[in-house]
């Protein structure tokens, strides 16, 4: 695209983006016109432009309003592939393959935890590795044993030895994704992967220990057992060095693949291959076994974070710790949705972007059949997260996706440079929040101005009517990478 995308206003909460140049289909992006007064001053309209010059594209290219630049697409961008005439790109799922967020439930009360917040933060920080290049010292994979967690995702972990089986029936797709295929895991990533499993990461991974402040819904809330005043703990963190490796790996396999297909590309960061090609489905089977590990990856994190409850609070609260959901963040799948009027199945990427299921669909664990698919969307360490429920709007007119998280506003490079002559933790330990990290720098690039007020961009979804407000959680205690 030469030519700098221009909106036209659909109503309060959705704008179009008409089709010019390249482009096979139009833009949809869901935002206030705060948000998109923001969206016009970087590439990320832009890039949405260029999706939807792919082959394939089915409906819009769609953005959500956390919506910034990303490689090749835009982070908070969804798009959805025909499987016949249709693609499949790395750049839509990006390098940290599943990267995702699970919500921890406890049988604690805010007034519980707030005396030993500082024990448990500092608990926390010894169980859970975090920061650059991070890993186990108790646990080192070998090719067989790496093999069945690349198959077996969160269920594998569980038959570890690692959480519960009921755990498997609040993960999206009960963690375990069944077209992964170690076997296209390359040597390199696996060596990166082979002892990080069980580790936050760097950048905004973290895990926080969080209170629910307000109940938007509360018998929504109740039948996913949460309670005001209740404690939480949100885990955030995907594939690690596995799933970006994968990505890497793969990247100029498609660049060539599209040039042997003759796919013009509009962005080489869009590189892709025809679905059902050798290029594709080795990728396919590398992506989900990719994703699988990061189901793992979540679930040895809840296990440890159980341990750290345990040494501060006691066998019977650890025993007490539920898992609320699972959901995944940066990932395709092959999935049926109603396109013109007709079912289809289409290959839907989400980039930073969650999977939003409505009330009823098959797809859901009994548990959540009545409710609708349950959403994460993280804030910053500063202010607040969301617990959202999935809608049948979503279902029409998103591909049953919803909002990731805040956003960033600025690069980390900018936050650094703002953080300068700051003391963020210190900041943050006067406002009640605690917090542990590898290092300053993290703290400095993740502070709270660095991301956009998550409560405008669930207002958005909310107002729009493909997420629907369940509760609202603040944080105390926050473990980063």
């Amino acid at each position: 695209m030469t030519v700098r995308p221009v909106l036209e206003r659909i109503d309060a909460w959705r704008w179009r983006l008409p089709k010019s140049g390249g482009m096979r289909t139009e833009g949809l992006i869901f935002a206030s016109r705060e948000q998109v007064a923001e969206l016009e001053r970087d590439e990320s309209l832009t890039q949405v432009a260029n999706v939807a010059c792919l082959p394939g594209i089915v409906g819009p290219s769609i953005a959500m309003p956390d919506i910034h630049w990303g490689y090749g697409f835009p982070i908070g961008g969804v798009a959805a592939f025909d499987l016949d005439s249709g693609v499949v790109s790395p750049g839509g799922v990006g390098y940290d393959i599943n990267c995702g967020v699970r919500l921890l439930a406890l049988p604690l009360g805010v007034a519980d935890v707030r005396p030993r917040l500082r024990e448990l933060a500092d608990a926390l920080f010894r169980a859970v590795p975090s920061g650059v290049g991070s890993a186990r010292s108790d646990l080192r994979l070998n090719d067989g044993q790496l093999d069945r967690v690349l198959a077996g995702g969160a269920r594998r972990a569980v038959e570890m030895g690692f959480g519960r089986t009921e755990d498997l029936d609040a993960i999206e797709a009960g963690g375990r994704l069944r077209d992964a295929d170690p076997g296209r895991v390359s040597k390199r990533a696996r060596e990166r992967g082979r002892d990080q499993l069980g580790t936050l990461g760097s950048g905004n991974h973290f895990v926080e220990v969080q209170w629910l402040d307000q109940a938007y819904d509360a018998e929504a809330a109740a039948a996913l057992g949460l309670e005001e005043g209740g404690v939480t703990v949100l885990v955030h963190t995907g594939s690690r060095g596995l799933g970006h490796q994968t990505c890497d790996d793969h990247l100029d396999v498609m660049l060539a693949s599209a040039r042997a297909h003759r796919i013009r590309l509009p962005d080489p960061q869009l590189c892709c291959a025809p679905l059902g090609s050798p290029e594709a489905d080795a990728y396919w089977g590398a992506m989900n076994a990719a994703a699988n590990f990061a189901f793992a990856n979540r679930q040895l994190i809840t296990h440890h974070v159980r341990l750290a409850f345990e040494r501060i609070f006691g066998a019977g609260v650890a025993d007490g710790i539920r898992v609320v959901y699972d959901v995944a963040h940066n990932i395709a799948k092959l999935e049926e949705h109603e396109v013109a009027g007709r079912r289809r199945r289409v290959c839907v990427h989400r980039k930073g972007a969650t999977r939003a299921f409505p009330p009823g669909h098959a797809e859901l664990a009994p548990r959540f059949r009545d409710l609708g698919q349950p959403v994460l969307v993280p804030g910053d360490m500063g202010r607040y997260s969301f617990v959202l429920l999935g809608t049948a709007r979503a279902a029409a007119e998103t591909f049953s996706s919803c909002c990731h998280g805040a956003g960033r506003r600025l690069s980390r490079h900018a936050a650094k440079r703002s953080a300068r002559t700051r003391d963020v933790t210190g900041e943050l330990a006067a406002a009640g929040v605690l917090v542990r990290a590898a290092s300053r720098a993290t703290v400095d690039e993740e502070m709270p101005e660095a991301y956009k007020d998550v409560a405008g961009v669930v207002d958005v979804v909310a107002g729009a009517g493909i997420g629907r407000k369940v509760a609202r959680l603040r944080p105390l205690a926050v473990v980063k990478g």
